[in-house]
């Protein structure tokens, strides 16, 4: 297991993304050549190993003099055995009792403008407050809520003395902040005694850039809300270019927050801000495994061309489709490098500084610093193997004209000595 201790580090500019999602030809092209579509999915160490990477508590604005005996006291819980201990006895058989988060990547990028009108039109019938946070819509979401609000009208009429008290109780357990939680009794107590086993109302965080990341739901809901946004998608993606991130989150106050081996756990009465921070992370992850699989694809598409260029010294490829792979990379790399909603801290982190270290730490558990990097060294030896066929092609043009001169030359002496032979034979005569 693999712990990592958590600096506050400083927010960095956000630059102006230059493409949403130019890079999906290649995905065509890909396709288009015969090479693999299966997905790989996200290339990050914590899908396999375990990583366990602490979430700080947001800053309350007391000033810096706490900030020495905060870094200890994350060190002293680090150590928690029974953090540790409770986060290992997790696996898959617990991953059906606890709530989803998921995030998909469906499009190049989604119609705020439209979503944000949808979704207000879903107040009465699905709890809806959609609220915009620079690039990205926050709102809750829930299928189940008018058969809820039914449900405690109905309560409210048989014994509303009874649902003040419990209000009065779930509200001093829960926070202000934390939304309508309902008891699931499907959880086994036995198994997962140190969580809070409550149903959280669903939430959605939907990012200009074509992600959604899902808090709550179902699978069978998460279909349906997809469906539901699909109107909304512009540069749609291929079924088989869809990306999708899995985790599952319960609810603690025992210890601090953290996320290990892909499950988060938050704080008791943490707010809709805390989620946005990780979701933010989640959302860039998500975006990423596209561009990992674009790359896997043109790493497919072009494998072939060394060992064919070792074995018959000559380049197969014609010069045009060599420009277009060419161009696809420039593509590629704009999309990674300058589009500053993946690459850079959102704005909303500017606004709001106590986020920073949350969205950071989930930043560092997905490894999107390592995984860009490890992108753009894998982009450079395709752009060198693509560089060096097309100034092979140019030399073999160039020599090609040398050949055209020197033939054109030949002939000319050849047509000069015709003439030569016969102005001979014409004064012989």
């Amino acid at each position: 297991m693999h712990i990592i201790s958590l600096p506050e580090p400083e927010g960095r500019l956000k630059r102006k993304a230059i493409a949403s999602l130019g890079s999906h030809t290649l995905s065509k092209s890909s396709i288009a050549n015969g090479s693999p579509s299966g997905k790989i999915g996200p290339q990050r160490t914590t899908k396999n190993i375990q990583k366990l990477k602490l979430l700080p508590a947001p800053d309350d604005g007391e000033g810096d003099e706490e900030s020495g005996r905060d870094v200890y006291s994350q060190v002293t819980r680090i150590k928690d055995s029974t953090a540790r201990r409770d986060a290992e006895r997790l696996g898959k058989a617990e991953r059906a009792h606890l709530p989803r988060t998921t995030a998909y990547c469906t499009a190049g990028k989604y119609n705020m403008e439209g979503l944000m009108k949808f979704l207000k039109s879903k107040t009465t019938t699905r709890g809806c407050n959609p609220k915009q946070f620079d690039e990205c819509i926050y709102t809750p979401f829930s299928y189940l809520y008018q058969k809820r609000v039914r449900e405690q009208t109905e309560q409210d009429l048989i014994d509303f003395q009874e649902l003040q008290l419990t209000e009065s109780a779930s509200a001093a357990i829960v926070g202000p902040d934390s939304p309508t939680l309902e008891r699931n009794p499907d959880v086994p107590s036995d198994a997962l005694s140190f969580v809070d086993t409550h149903l959280i109302t669903p939430e959605i965080f939907l990012f200009e850039y074509g992600v959604v990341v899902i808090w709550g739901m179902t699978l069978q809901e998460e279909k349906r809300f997809l469906k539901d946004i699909a109107k909304f998608e512009m540069e749609k993606l291929g079924e088989e270019d869809v990306q999708v991130e899995n985790f599952n989150f319960y609810v603690t106050s025992s210890y601090q927050p953290r996320i290990y081996n892909d499950f988060i756990t938050l704080s008791a009465g943490s707010s809709y801000m805390v989620k946005l921070s990780i979701s933010h992370a989640i959302a860039q992850s998500v975006k990423i495994s596209l561009y990992e699989d674009l790359v896997d694809n043109t790493i497919e598409d072009t494998k072939s061309i060394p060992q064919d260029v070792a074995l018959t010294g000559k380049v197969r490829m014609s010069r045009r489709k060599i420009m277009m792979h060419i161009g696809d990379l420039f593509i590629l790399r704009i999309n990674i490098n300058l589009q500053g909603s993946v690459m850079d801290s959102p704005e909303l982190m500017w606004a709001e500084p106590q986020l920073e270290p949350i969205y950071q730490a989930a930043r560092s558990y997905l490894e999107i610093n390592q995984r860009v990097s490890l992108l753009n060294q894998r982009l450079d030896v395709i752009s060198d193997l693509l560089q060096m066929l097309k100034e092979q092609l140019s030399h073999s043009q160039g020599e090609r004209l040398e050949w055209v001169v020197i033939v054109l030359i030949a002939v000319e002496i050849l047509v000069a000595l015709v003439n030569v032979a016969v102005d001979l034979f014409a004064s012989v005569d």
